[in-house]
């Protein structure tokens, strides 16, 4: 065993583990995304569905899933405005306004009872300014395993926020997307590799398998 796939095996132990999933809401990856491109991306390339394998799979191993989810209130009350992002996010078609179908987990992600969902207001990131860093260490966490969306956005600022936090940050890379597609593997191999451990979905899932065979 190579001293790499050793590190990972360590890296991914269940009881210090967390899966998040980012933004794999029905109104950013479902078939009525506000982001129709983006939703492509992410179900043309097989992302979203190996988010789904790795959460099934989080699910049979005991490792906790944290969904994040962004979303907003009829009212804006609490938006950020300052960036063209957001601003650009108020003339969508499709809002990702809380309590709305736009903001449940989409398809074929499965969801458990045990899951944990953590809405944001504002920002663009899922992790600074949100529960999700006080949720991680009563867990115990060493290690979040990023998935979702986007690659363009708040993938990259998900993996700095975990660092910068103390965490060790895992990214399946297949199981991420963004806009144009070969932007992600940019993204990967020249900013995320050098703060991440990146990976494959199938390497995950063979480690965890191996981790609840070996129970």
């Amino acid at each position: 065993m190579s001293s790499d796939a050793a590190q990972l095996i360590e890296q991914l132990d269940p009881a210090a583990t967390v899966l998040l999933t980012v933004e794999c809401q029905r109104g950013v990856v479902g078939p009525d995304s506000a982001l129709p491109e983006l939703a492509d991306a992410a179900r043309e390339s097989g992302a979203l569905a190996r988010v789904a394998r790795l959460v099934a799979a989080a699910h049979d191993t005991g490792v906790q899933v944290l969904h994040a989810v962004a979303e907003r209130r009829p009212d804006g009350r609490g938006a950020s405005h300052n960036a063209r992002l957001f601003r650009a996010a108020e003339r969508l078609p499709v809002q990702q306004l809380t309590g709305s179908t736009a903001v449940r987990i989409a398809d074929p992600i499965p969801v458990s009872e045990n899951d944990l969902v953590v809405r944001r207001l504002h920002g663009l990131s899922p992790v600074a300014g949100t529960e999700v860093d006080a949720l991680l260490r009563n867990f115990g966490c060493r290690t979040l395993v990023v998935t979702g969306v986007s690659a363009n956005v708040a993938i990259p600022n998900a993996v700095f926020d975990a660092v910068n936090l103390g965490y060790t940050a895992v990214v399946p890379a297949d199981a991420i997307a963004g806009v144009p597609a070969d932007y992600t593997t940019a993204m990967v191999r020249n900013t995320l590799a050098l703060v991440a451990t990146v990976t494959s979905t199938d390497d995950v899932l063979a480690i965890w398998r191996g981790l609840r065979g070996g129970r």
